[in-house]
């Protein structure tokens, strides 16, 4: 009598348990690995980034000339200013590598991504109109800082390991505007919102694509 084919049923029961073992385990990290894919927003830019940085050091070379101290409203503009052409190269850069990698910016690792990086700016702008309507200006850098800082590493909790790693430099370097001499703000303008950019940007560039 002939044998047949042995069914896949068959010969996965007479594999033995180690073979089995393997075979979930790496059926496991698979699911794993697409799962983090799928949960990842790959498409921040290190070009992008590295754009604002240039913007942040260009906004700190115009503060030399208009200073906080002798006409904050002039010196607010500045910065304002440079925030729109900053977020304007992030966001085309950001559009021009996922359309690149095939990431879809309303897929939902886009959408958590925006969830967690948002809020943190919105705030930012509410406590930056409350501390310019009290007059507290000198309040202002260490707050842009910390505030950024955080809500960058909430984004960057679910993008790249450099994002996460540039929030908290910058929050840190906040921290430290908020306690050093008010004198010296535009040093950690200058460090945050350029300097930081500029070497993560490069980082993002070099290990993520671009």
């Amino acid at each position: 009598m002939m044998r047949g084919t042995p069914s896949p049923l068959r010969s996965t029961e007479d594999a033995p348990p180690r073979a089995l073992h393997d075979h979930a385990l790496g059926q496991l990290a698979f699911i794993h690995d697409m799962m983090a894919r799928a949960g990842t927003f790959t498409s921040v830019s290190g070009a992008g980034i590295m754009g604002a940085g240039a913007v942040g050091l260009a906004a700190s070379a115009v503060s030399l000339v208009v200073p906080l101290r002798g006409d904050p409203w002039r010196w607010l503009m500045v910065w304002l200013v440079a925030a729109v052409v900053a977020v304007t190269i992030a966001a085309l850069t950001i559009r021009a590598k996922a359309l690149r990698t095939n990431q879809l910016l309303s897929g939902a690792a886009a959408r958590t991504f925006a969830l967690a990086f948002f809020p943190g700016l919105a705030a930012g702008a509410v406590v930056t109109a409350g501390l310019v309507w009290a007059g507290a200006w000198p309040l202002v850098p260490g707050t842009w800082l910390t505030i950024y800082g955080a809500a960058v590493t909430s984004g960057g909790a679910f993008s790249v390991r450099p994002v996460p790693a540039m929030g908290a430099v910058i929050f840190a370097l906040g921290v430290a505007c908020l306690a050093a001499p008010g004198a010296w703000y535009l040093l950690f303008l200058a460090a945050g919102f350029g300097g930081a950019h500029l070497w993560f940007g490069l980082r993002i560039a070099r290990q993520h694509g671009g």
